[in-house]
């Protein structure tokens, strides 16, 4: 990621955030499915993570994505107005928030850019729905994958290991909510080590 991608002040954010949860360097990386250097890298700027592992990170500490990336809470307003995705802000991956902060379900509006792929399978308690709106995604459900176009839906139980890809040449566009329903054994991943990218 660029510098001018870069979200000030994030990683002094993370490790705020992880100080607080009473996570050490090693624990909070387990819980993410990354490495403590990974995570150490993130904490001091020198990356930027990817959507999904601000997803995991926010789940493991309690938080939302927005918290972690510095947005005010606002008033309580039920409403959301549209606007441009902006690109890159979270390894690549666009999105915007389309539902109100401080809620057990989070909604966004994601991009995900053709190029940017992810080995990791998630698996984390609490559920997910998304909704194509433009291009063709992949999402990977235990043992069977679907090719959603734009106008399907799916909606999971994310102890269901998953993954999620866009599967057309100019990405995928999307509808996202999750809970963020948390337990002990809660920000599992399954297969290789961490690689940066899509979810």
């Amino acid at each position: 990621m660029s510098e001018d991608q870069e979200v000030e002040g994030l990683g002094a954010r993370l490790r705020e955030q992880r100080l607080s949860s009473r996570y050490t360097l090693e624990t909070a990386a387990a819980r993410v499915g990354l490495s403590p250097a990974y995570l150490s890298r993130l904490e001091t700027g020198q990356r930027q993570p990817s959507l999904p592992v601000l997803l995991g990170l926010a789940r493991a500490y309690g938080t939302s994505v927005s918290g972690l990336l510095g947005e005010a809470p606002g008033e309580a307003d039920p409403v959301v107005r549209g606007g441009a995705i902006e690109p890159g802000r979270a390894g690549g991956w666009g999105y915007r928030r389309a539902g109100a902060p401080g809620r057990a379900m989070q909604a966004l509006h994601v991009q995900v850019p053709p190029s940017l792929q992810d080995a990791v399978v998630r698996v984390h308690p609490g559920e997910e729905w998304l909704y194509v709106t433009q291009g063709r995604l992949r999402l990977t459900l235990g043992e069977r994958t679907h090719l959603l176009e734009a106008g399907d839906s799916a909606h999971f139980d994310s102890l269901t290991p998953h993954c999620i890809a866009a599967d057309s040449a100019d990405g995928v566009e999307l509808l996202f909510l999750h809970t963020l329903l948390q337990s002990p054994g809660g920000e599992l991943c399954l297969g290789g080590p961490h690689r940066q990218g899509a979810h």
